[in-house]
Order: C-alpha cells, then structure tokens, then sequence
C-alpha cells in the first residue's frame, strides 16, 4: 500500500509504528473493525462524513460519502446518503474490485431503505431493495437483518426512518431475519427467519424462556472462506409503549452460525455467556473459529476467548492480558488488534484510549497507539462516542481507525510492518 507524503503524520503520545491523518481536512468515520474500508486494490478509501452535530440524525438528514485516492492525497465527494448512523455509517462495503462500493440509502418519498451499488471511478449507480451489513469476501451477496429495526435495541446503528415507521417484532417473527441479496441478480431474500432460528438452532433454545418479548436481528458477517455466516439476535422484554435503545437496560444475546444457504443453524453463544458481561464477536481466519470479548470466570473481567461455530471449545485465548474493544485475530495466528472504549480499565482515563497489539507467544503487549476519542457530542448521547474500531488493510499490514482529534473526527492509517 501506498501512501502519500502529503497526509500529516501523526506524532502525538510517539506512536511505536507510522500513522498518518488521511482525512486532513476533518470528519469522516470507517465502517467498523471487521471490514476493510480500503478498495481490493489497496488505493481507494472510503469514509462517511457526518454533519457535525452534538444530536443523533434525524429521519432525512443526509451525510457525505467520501473516497480518499491514497497514491495522490486527493479527496472526492462521490454520493450523498440518508441511510446512516454514527457508529458504521452506511455500512460501506467494498465489493469485489474498486469499481464497486455499496452502502445503505433512505427513499424519503416513501421511507424505504435502498441500497446502492456505486463505481466510485465512473459515477454508475444501481438500486438494490433492503439495506446493507457486510459483503461476502467475493462481493457476490449481501447481508443484512432488519437495519430499519436496529434502534430498538441501539440508537446508532441501522438506517433511521420516522419513529411511527420503525417496525415491532413481537414474539418470533417468520417474516423478518437474516436477508441475502444477490449483487448480480439483485434479488434478495429471507435467507433465515427469526422463528426458524428459534425453532431449530442447536443447541436447542428454551422457546418458552423468550416467548414473550421482543426479537430482533443486528450483527451479521461472513466468515474469511464465504462458507459460514454469524447472525446475533437480541431479546427484550419492555413494559413501554414505545421501546427504544433497550441496550441502555438490559438484552439477551445469541450469536448463532449457518452455512450460506440458512442451513447448519448453531448457537455458539447464547444468553447464559453474554450476561456475564462481553462484546464484539468476529470470526478468526481459519473460518471455523469466534472470537469475542467475555468475562468468563463470571467476575466483569473481559478476557479474550475463543469458541467454535457450533459452540465448542469456548475458553480463553490468553489469560494474560485482558479484554477490551473490538479484537480481530491477524492471520498470522500470533496477534490480536484490538482498542479500548473510553471507559474500560485500559483505557487512560483522560480521553485517550489504546491501539493494543498483543502477542499470543510471548503473552505480553504493547500500545502502537495512543489516540483521543473523548468529545462533547458523546457526553450528551453516548451514540455519538468515536470508537477506533481499527481495522484491517486487504494487505494485513496497515490499520485504519478512527478518532477526535483537534476538534474533529479524524481517520487514520498505521503501517504495522515494523511489528508483524
């Protein structure tokens, strides 16, 4: 990967490896920690840039999707979206090569998600229904559950319509779940329901436990191969007329595995692991393996685990080190990434938090980075916090992540050579 002279350099708290600015002139946020906002290629990047406005978005306001041309340091404006969110955005999903970007939009006629397919190099567009999580690694299929749901149980995430159109999913639902678009075709489908996972996951879920409540789809990935997909569900139980951010209370969470045609439904962590306390499953390289933060011994105290898709073999990765953040597992199988929020004990306290890099052979780690997130906008509504959620560069070499910085969110590109 290239990167241009032109982009300042980031010095503050003497960073162990090269950071550069690549959003000099302010906003802009990367997807999320499990995707690379980097085109195949390694040339293009692709951020979303939000109005800067101490309040969550409301139903039609709109934000800026921005390619960077890391060879030349230019910077292009190439859409507008009304389908995003403060935490990932509009979800953009590189495709299979740089001349496919696609992201969540809004028809604010008629209120309707969309997804667009854009050739950032040509300005071609195409619509596909529904919205958008994750690509699979060939950019074939896309996956996504209910995003206009999402803030039932999160604000910040999803696509935001007016509150009377956001749906309710009582009960276990056989019409709302899992959806698969066909990027060629452009036909989506339900590709697993919320009423079939509950009825056939193994192991088998006490049904009678959740009956009734709320049920609603969130988190979805391929796993490196395209073999195997992760789908997490949330449950709630609410007395409100109108429930929102239930998060903010208290959900039951299941991370369930299938294959891609919705068959070989597994629940590899259920809600008697998450109430201990924990966060942000992804998926090792190898495919068959998750990772996750988990506070296993049942003390708070996140530690990294590791378990199989059909929910073996949960148990620590390393007790040495602890938990925190958004981990992902380098390929070379030694390395964890991971950074902290603002709050957990890694953190510095003083509004800075910690790029981790974590040797699994020798159990120790080091911070590459010390980058401030803290703002007022996160003070007032915590949806608003910027979380560096770094990720991964197609060359697993080089990191972007995200951060507050001089007044702004910033985006940021490390190069990691010197310590892989």
């Amino acid at each position: 990967m290239i990167i241009n002279h032109l982009f300042p350099r980031y010095t503050e708290f003497d960073p162990k490896v090269p950071v550069w600015c690549v959003t000099p002139k302010g906003g802009g946020l990367h997807r999320f920690f499990d995707t690379s906002p980097v085109s195949p290629s390694g040339r293009y990047l692709a951020v979303l840039r939000m109005p800067d406005q101490p309040r969550l978005n409301l139903p039609g306001e709109t934000a800026e999707i921005v390619v960077i041309d890391l060879h030349t340091a230019e910077e292009t404006v190439v859409a507008d979206t009304r389908g995003w969110e403060p935490q990932l955005g509009a979800n953009l999903n590189w495709g299979a090569d740089d001349a496919s970007l696609y992201y969540n939009d809004v028809d604010t006629a008629s209120w309707e998600p969309f997804v667009t397919r854009l050739n950032p190099l040509t300005g071609e567009k195409r619509r596909y229904e529904g919205s958008i999580y994750r690509t699979s690694p060939d950019g074939r299929w896309i996956l996504c559950a209910n995003a206009a749901a999402m803030r039932r149980t999160q604000f910040g995430y999803g696509v935001v319509l007016p509150d009377e159109l956001v749906p309710r999913n009582f009960g276990f639902r056989a019409d709302d779940g899992l959806y698969i678009t066909d990027t060629e075709s452009g036909n989506r489908r339900l590709l697993v329901s919320l009423a079939e996972v509950m009825e056939k996951a193994q192991p088998l879920i006490d049904r009678d436990a959740y009956r009734h409540g709320e049920l609603y789809g969130f988190h979805c990935k391929f796993n490196p191969q395209g073999d195997r997909l992760l789908f997490t569900m949330r449950w709630f139980h609410s007395e409100e007329a109108e429930p929102w951010n239930q998060i903010s209370k208290r959900l039951a969470f299941w991370v369930v595995t299938l294959k891609p045609d919705g068959s070989e439904l597994h629940v590899a962590v259920g809600p008697e692991q998450w109430v201990k306390g924990g966060h942000h499953i992804n998926w090792f390289p190898d495919g068959e393996h998750l990772s996750m933060n988990l506070a296993l011994d049942g003390d708070r105290k996140l530690k990294l685990v590791r378990v199989k898709y059909d929910g073996t073999g949960l148990g620590k990765i390393t007790d040495a080190v602890p938990g925190s953040g958004h981990p992902t597992v380098h390929p070379d199988g030694r390395h964890i990434l991971t950074d902290s929020y603002e709050k957990e004990p890694v953190a510095y306290g003083d509004g800075t938090v910690p790029l981790r890099w974590i040797d699994l052979a020798t159990e120790t780690e080091q911070t590459l980075v010390r980058i401030r997130v803290a703002h007022e906008g996160a003070k007032a509504n915590n949806a608003l916090r910027v979380d560096p959620h770094p990720a991964w560069a197609p060359d697993f070499r080089h990191i972007v992540f995200n951060g507050y910085v001089d007044g702004d969110r910033r985006v940021f590109i490390a190069d990691l050579g010197s310590v892989l």
